[in-house]
């Protein structure tokens, strides 16, 4: 794989968050200055493995969640790596012909993605800006696999907090909100610093010195992006304590995975 990759012009010299993030969670879909940067991390951060299976884990019940519902297509926007436990393998083990269209504009993303994808006729990757919808919505391959006169899931997992306030994110998800029917679904993570300590600021500026920043909102903040939606219980709560399949799974500091999520419907 790293050969096929090498030869799409993929540059490995500066770390990515999405193979850090693969890293975090015991993929395989990364390099060494991605581990290198890990370690980083893990430095100011000792727990951020943990944390980081903690967010995984919220996004597979999501997902599972919204095939329970009876969804069958999902759109998932800023994807990142196919890495351990995607949507795809999720929503598939509950009905194999349900659909998935990914969407990145990470060149490594998209190159993996098609590599781990090129067998499943019902999940693709999307090259695009996921802050431009109309190229997505519009894009051929998701016009293909999803039939947006039917409900559809939308996942923006860790996705908004890297979109500034000057970009509008509220706008942004109000597009993809208004390409739904009735019955469809939103499911959205973001870091945030409410509840946080110092450590998580400075895990922040790391990313940020590697080119990647990162905008991290309040529970208020994420409340007001998803005006059009109806927010779903438990509400806005740390990804632990979303619907753990057992309720010590939230254990008795759920702030400490640094990350906000919430499911909402389009009624």
């Amino acid at each position: 794989m790293a050969d096929e990759l090498a030869t799409r012009g993929i540059d490995f010299d500066r770390p990515n968050a999405a193979r850090v993030y693969d890293f975090l969670i015991g993929g395989k879909l990364n390099y060494a200055i991605d581990r290198e940067f890990a370690e980083r991390i893990l430095e100011v951060r000792p727990e951020s493995r943990d944390l980081a299976l903690l967010n995984r884990r919220w996004l597979r019940r999501a997902v599972r969640f919204g095939a329970e519902q009876g969804i069958r297509q999902f759109l998932d926007i800023g994807s990142g790596m196919p890495t351990v436990g995607h949507v795809h393998e999720v929503v598939q083990s509950i009905d194999p012909e349900a659909r998935v269209v990914y969407v990145d504009n990470e060149p490594v993303a998209v190159a993996h993605s098609e590599i781990v994808l090129k067998d499943n006729n019902n999940a693709e990757m999307v090259q695009a800006d996921a802050e431009f919808p109309d190229t997505v919505l519009e894009h051929p391959t998701t016009e293909r696999l999803l039939d947006f006169g039917r409900p559809v899931m939308v996942i923006m997992a860790a996705f908004i907090h890297f979109v500034p306030d000057s970009r509008n994110p509220a706008g942004l998800i109000a597009a993809y909100r208004d390409a739904l029917v009735p019955g469809s679904y939103l499911a959205l993570s973001s870091g945030t610093f409410e509840g946080q300590g110092e450590e998580v600021r400075r895990a922040a500026e790391l990313y940020r010195k590697s080119g990647t920043d990162v905008f991290a909102r309040s529970k208020e903040e994420l409340r007001a992006l998803v005006d059009g939606f109806e927010i779903l219980p438990p509400g806005i709560v740390f990804t632990p304590q979303w619907r753990p399949d057992d309720p010590a799974e939230a254990g008795e500091r759920p702030e400490l995975a640094s990350q906000l999520a919430l499911v909402a419907r389009k009624n």
